[in-house]
């Protein structure tokens, strides 16, 4: 019999906590219903969390409840975290993956402690320079691993190079059946384009484009992100933070707008009744929940960071992608590309 997958969570983390969290779990128990491949380790206050799952009605034997007495604030700072955040249950999620007995882990608690603390107790991995935060974007033909968004302010050609092959893996291991297609975000489309820094990795990941490893298909610009022409995308935290939030602030504005402009008058109102479904089907394609889940890489295993503010809806998406992950074998699938980039540019 395989080994079961195994999730750590921390209950706390996040608005709404435990509420929101325990109502994603009772989401993702009741989507996996015929499966019995995975084992959710919870952590916090045990005798909340048992209490709201029993008003939950969830009785499963694949939840393991484990105490965690201590909460990492949200104010707390990352600079603080090493000496307030020990056995708190984001910190006990961390150490049990660490152990060996959670496969990864999943918080919505404090960002920037989940990053301190995540790198401090797995560890970098060698071949690894600087860790990155990616995340998934819907595009044209399905969906983006965009990175880094946002845990490498400045970084060098080496690091851009990591980063395609950390989240050529983490494609890979979402969809085994699709070959990664790795861009370089830039200002222009044309190889004269951009910094001397972004031409430097641009050659190194042209050597190392292979069909087995990554396809390395040029630059690609802000416009053209969710195109669908490539779904790995490369950039420094800097840019790929701001390209995140203006996305977000986007896609927000486009929806409420449509959604005023749709009620405004009766004619506008009859008009919606004949285009529900189409507009469902756009809406729910820009829907943040279903994209909830951003993915610390270059770690002894990997860390999700859910949306603080997400609902219980968004929470499940981040449970469901922490599964998929290990299902698809994503950190052997990071030791073989950065054995393949070890060899080319040796």
């Amino acid at each position: 019999m395989s080994k079961k997958i195994s999730i750590a969570i921390d209950a706390m983390g996040g608005d709404n906590a435990p509420d929101k969290t325990l109502k994603g779990i009772k989401i993702f128990l009741d989507h996996n219903k015929n499966n019995n491949d995975f084992i959710l380790n919870v952590f916090g206050k045990k005798e909340i969390i048992e209490k709201k799952l029993k008003e939950l009605k969830v009785h499963s034997n694949l939840i393991n409840v484990i105490n965690s007495n201590t909460i990492v604030s949200d104010e707390e700072s990352p600079l603080t975290a090493v000496k307030n955040s020990k056995n708190t249950s984001m910190w006990n999620c961390i150490q049990h993956q660490l152990e060996g007995k959670s496969d990864i882990s999943l918080s919505a608690g404090n960002t920037g402690v989940l990053l301190v603390i995540s790198r401090m107790i797995l560890k970098m991995m060698n071949d690894v320079s600087k860790p990155a935060l990616a995340g998934l974007w819907p595009n044209q033909n399905g969906l983006n691993v965009v990175l880094d968004l946002g845990a490498n302010i400045e970084c060098n050609d080496r690091n851009l190079v990591d980063f395609a092959e950390l989240g050529s893996a983490l494609f890979k291991s979402l969809f085994p059946n699709e070959k990664p297609i790795v861009s370089l975000l830039n200002v222009g489309s044309e190889e004269i384009k951009g910094t001397e820094m972004l031409k430097s990795a641009s050659k190194k990941l042209k050597d190392l484009s292979s069909e087995d490893n990554f396809i390395y298909k040029g630059y690609i610009e802000g416009n053209n992100i969710m195109s669908g022409e490539s779904n790995v995308i490369i950039t420094d935290g800097f840019t790929g933070n701001i390209a995140l939030k203006t996305a977000e602030g986007t896609a927000k504005f486009i929806i409420n707008n449509l959604k005023k402009n749709l009620t405004e008058t009766i004619l506008s109102k009859i008009s919606l009744i004949f285009s529900y479904f189409s507009l469902k089907k756009f809406k729910d394609k820009l829907d943040p929940r279903k994209y909830n889940g951003a993915i610390f890489l270059g770690l002894n295993g990997p860390v999700v960071k859910s949306h603080g503010g997400i609902d219980s809806v968004g929470f499940y998406h981040s449970i469901d992608l922490c599964y998929k992950i290990i299902k698809g074998n994503l950190m052997s699938q990071i030791k073989s590309n950065l054995s393949h980039s070890k060899r080319v540019q040796d």
